[in-house]
């Protein structure tokens, strides 16, 4: 019979282990099947099961694990068990809300500091992400990079940080805003409007795009949530 990991039997470690190290294999890992939903939400995570899974022992799987629990990836139970944490509907909504107000400061300021240099690499991964608007992590990666390059271009070091870290709390979130076709083709037109404004220097209209496009992503995944079946809170 498997056990649950208990962290209380392991000391604190670094939050970054090394590259190529056990703990970082495993954190990568695990990450990403927590990110793509193969570890369910509500799933308990077993010690002797995953290690062998993972081909790593147990102290980089423990170290794997604190840090997948400081980043809310994990949840360590009373007990001493680790869970993948259940999607909330009432976080994701909060999520969003926080993450629609900071883009929309971002593409504002992208507006008035945007370079020709800066709107021609909006315009190029606008092609990109038109090219694999039919591929849900394709898409979504480009719609991320597209995002990125419009905090870049606003040069709010404080905005960026703070829009980072709402969006690493996101990221189990974004399987769900991809899953239809008619939403990735919506986001594509919204990422096309918004790269407009940009580059009419529109701040107005480019705040109002970004706003509503975040909070239609919100809404694409609270309908692809409520379907979802148990762990759905």
């Amino acid at each position: 019979m498997y056990t649950s990991i208990f962290l209380s039997e392991v000391a604190p470690v670094p939050d970054t282990p090394a590259r190529n190290t056990g703990a970082h294999v495993a954190y990568v890992e695990l990450k990403r099947q927590i990110l793509t939903l193969q570890l369910k939400p509500g799933e308990r995570i077993y010690e002797p099961a995953m290690a062998t899974a993972l081909g790593v022992s147990r102290t980089p799987l423990r170290e794997a694990v604190r840090r997948l629990i400081s980043e809310n990836l994990l949840e360590q139970q009373p007990t001493g068990g680790v869970l993948v944490p259940v999607l909330d509907e009432n976080v994701i909504s909060e999520l969003y809300e926080v993450r629609a107000a900071m883009e929309s400061l971002m593409a504002r300021n992208a507006c008035l500091k945007a370079t020709a240099a800066d709107i021609e690499a909006l315009h190029g991964i606008l092609a990109r992400n038109a090219a694999v608007v039919e591929f849900a992590d394709d898409a979504m990666q480009q719609g991320m990079a597209l995002h990125a390059k419009i905090a870049g271009t606003a040069g709010n070091s404080w905005a960026r940080r703070f829009h980072d870290q709402v969006s690493s709390q996101m990221e189990r979130y974004r399987h769900f805003t991809n899953s239809t076709q008619e939403r990735r083709d919506q986001a594509l037109s919204q990422h096309r409007t918004l790269v407009e404004a940009v580059a009419g220097g529109n701040p107005e209209k480019a705040a109002k795009i970004a706003f509503d496009h975040v909070m239609a992503a919100r809404d694409a995944a609270l309908r692809a949530m409520s379907g979802n079946g148990p762990g759905i809170s």
